[in-house]
């Protein structure tokens, strides 16, 4: 009996794993209680279609663990007297899951009908504060195109949870100004 009890124990123990187990195009990881936990991989698609890691964030430690590297740019830094200057960093503003899984809240966009009556189109590009903690504050808009899609542009990145990780120089977390683009284009008829 001991001898058949022992498979049945790893087979449950192994179907209990695989339930727990969550992979699509975006994201895979483990899942607990219905909760993202331990490691998990985020994916981004390069030019050629190839799928890669793009970051890798632990959900147990809350601790970005992996990211795919980034142009080594300057980027708009609060010092500790709350003046704004462009720095290095180690590491920028991510969110959570990386661009695809912000792509998910630009779906949210509703077109204006005032801009569509319009024929408006063109990028709004909204700026927010990312403070040591991830979380976003004095959102504006950096670059309009009016009719309503400024506005529209500020709602959807006002409704996106707070899920980022701070910008990092060395170990330090540091106040950081990150900018999102928001694409306004009418579909063919």
């Amino acid at each position: 009996m001991k001898q058949l009890l022992l498979p049945v124990l790893v087979f449950a123990s192994l179907a209990a794993h695989a339930q727990k187990m969550r992979k699509n195009d975006l994201e895979s990881g483990m899942l607990e209680k219905g909760e993202k936990v331990g490691v998990w991989e985020y994916y981004a698609h390069t030019r050629d279609g190839s799928q890669v890691v793009a970051q890798k964030y632990d959900h147990t430690a809350k601790k970005l663990v992996f990211f795919r590297p980034f142009d080594d740019i300057p980027y708009p830094v609060q010092d500790t007297k709350g003046e704004w200057t462009r720095q290095r960093v180690t590491q920028p503003v991510f969110f959570i899951g990386g661009d695809a899984a912000l792509a998910q809240y630009m779906t949210k966009l509703n077109y204006p009908v005032a801009a569509q009556s319009k024929n408006v189109q063109g990028r709004v590009l909204v700026s927010f504060v990312v403070d040591t903690l991830g979380q976003a504050s004095s959102h504006q808009v950096v670059l309009g195109i009016g009719s309503g899609c400024d506005e529209e542009a500020l709602r959807v990145a006002r409704s996106i949870p707070a899920q980022w990780i701070p910008a990092r120089i060395g170990s330090r977390a540091v106040v950081s100004k990150y900018e999102m683009p928001f694409t306004f284009r009418m579909r063919p008829q």
